[in-house]
């Protein structure tokens, strides 16, 4: 995500003491300077846009009663202030929060408590419509959840975190789903899982991906995960028959498998599959997804909804289904 001191401009900065008459000077040799700051040992106190000082320079008296006197008398003394390495999207909503006279007013940014430069309005709707783009393409099209570009970056992250839970979701017989039903009904299938998913691990600000297909991750910061982990299968098993037709649900089908032979057509479940780091230390990526691959597989020999954790651990300790 982009930062907002990667977009900051140079504008003029002057001490409190500075007179009026220097501020003006400023403005009428540059009539692009849309403010000047006002800085006390480096760090900012105010700011004097331009339609700010000529509104109060511009009264009865106050020609007069400013353009000799210190600047300090005239700057805005509440400006929006951010540190260097906010995201641009935070930033522009602290900006659209400001009071409507200040609405359009430069946004100051330092680096180190240090003034750094300032952000125009502008800029920071330029920046952010492109922002948005490109995290739009870094979403899955569907679920409009984070892909893998941004999967790999918090696995990456993950690395790094002291507890975690690593946590794949998987739809078993989705593809004889598909097969029976089409892609159309399928993404509904999926749909109705992202809703389960976002109920559980984002409304709860946890990470939550979309691999692609019927493939989910999630990563939770601390190993208590069963009681989600649980909520999450009964939910789907609860109303995943909603979306078959229901005479194929009361009679005995066979459709054509992978390797082309007859099986028997099943309603689908979901397989979990989690990794800690509570008893073995991940280095790499590729070391955490292999592990999550084979507590993946185990799951998926079971023939209904469950939940497993961690390799080795008993299939009876975390098994879960309505059944």
């Amino acid at each position: 995500m982009l930062i907002i001191g990667k977009i900051v401009e140079n504008v003029p900065c002057i001490l409190p003491e500075t007179k009026s008459k220097k501020v003006n000077e400023l403005f009428v040799e540059d009539e692009t300077l849309r403010g000047i700051v006002v800085v006390h040992n480096n760090q900012p106190v105010g700011q004097i846009p331009r339609t700010h000082f000529y509104q109060k320079i511009g009264t009865q008296y106050g020609y007069n009663l400013y353009m000799g006197r210190e600047s300090k008398l005239l700057f805005k003394n509440t400006p929006l202030i951010v540190d260097y390495s906010l995201p641009i999207t935070d930033v522009s909503t602290l900006a659209m929060q400001r009071p409507e006279q200040d609405l359009y007013d430069d946004i100051i940014v330092t680096k180190n408590s240090e003034f750094f430069g300032v952000v125009s309005i502008r800029a920071l709707l330029l920046h952010l419509v492109e922002a948005q783009a490109e995290l739009a393409s870094f979403l899955n099209p569907l679920s409009h959840l984070p892909g893998n570009h941004l999967i790999e970056q918090k696995l990456q992250e993950v690395l790094t975190m002291p507890y975690y839970s690593l946590v794949y979701f998987d739809v078993d017989f989705f593809k004889m789903y598909n097969d029976m039903y089409g892609f159309k009904r399928g993404d509904q299938v999926l749909l109705y899982l992202t809703e389960i998913l976002k109920g559980h691990i984002t409304q709860n600000d946890y990470f939550l991906g979309h691999v692609g297909g019927d493939d989910f991750v999630a990563v939770i910061p601390h190993y208590d995960v069963t009681t989600i982990c649980n909520s999450i299968i009964h939910k789907f098993d609860d109303e995943i028959e909603y979306f078959y037709d229901k005479f194929h649900l009361h009679q005995e089908l066979f459709v054509t498998g992978r390797s082309g032979i007859p099986e028997p057509f099943k309603i689908c479940s979901l397989s979990v599959a989690v990794v800690t780091n509570e008893e073995q230390h991940y280095t790499s990526i590729d070391c955490l997804t292999e592990a999550a691959a084979r507590v993946k597989k185990l799951c998926k020999d079971i023939p209904y909804s469950c939940y497993l954790i961690n390799e080795g651990t008993p299939l009876d300790k975390y098994l879960s289904s309505q059944n």
